[in-house]
């Protein structure tokens, strides 16, 4: 297991801190990931601890979905600059937590899936680098789900790593579990 805490952060949160159970963010009120795509507006002050995300290697993390407040998020992102990036996990939005991802080149698509079964669960996230992919997985209980299969310029020098972010409001806490490096998938299905 590799250290929560180790990195490199992109907009550090208002707190974070190493406790027994895992790290703790406190995410900045107004942060958030977002390049235009039907909203107008532009994005780059979310939270993200990041390190090298090397070809051919695979990371997954796991925290608690215990929030509850419209467009909190948690989960993993892979960065090379603010029009560039891929982040996954679940967003609290419209009502109940939804699982999902958003892909941006120039500018944002966002793809989600309800899954309120998931709440106050410790939910896990893999995203595995082949070749010009990202595999994205989740689960919460039982069997990973394939999220989405985005392309990946390889010769990009990606960075990757934990993120949250809370655009309407304060006070967003996230309890990150753990943080894993393993090999990446070896296919689809």
């Amino acid at each position: 297991m590799t250290s929560l805490s180790t990195g490199v952060w992109l907009n550090p949160p208002l707190n974070s801190e190493t406790i027994a159970t895992g790290f703790n963010v406190v995410a900045k009120e107004n942060s958030d990931f977002w390049q235009k795509t039907s909203y107008g507006f532009i994005h780059t002050d979310g939270h993200a601890l990041l390190n090298e995300f090397p070809q051919d290697s695979a990371i997954e993390i796991s925290w608690m979905l215990d929030y509850d407040q419209q467009f909190d998020q948690a989960g993993l992102m892979v960065y090379y600059d603010d029009e560039n990036w891929i982040k996954a996990g679940v967003e609290f939005a419209d009502g109940s937590p939804q699982l999902g991802a958003v892909v941006t080149q120039g500018k944002s698509d966002w793809s989600v899936s309800p899954v309120s079964e998931w709440m106050n669960k410790e939910v896990f996230l893999r995203f595995s680098r082949t070749d010009d992919a990202l595999t994205i997985r989740a689960k919460a209980d039982g069997e990973w789900r394939l999220v989405r299969l985005a392309p990946l310029e390889p010769t990009l020098n990606w960075k990757v790593g934990l993120f949250c972010a809370s655009p309407t409001r304060g006070g967003l806490k996230v309890l990150f579990k753990s943080l894993n490096w393993t090999e990446p998938d070896k296919s689809l299905h």
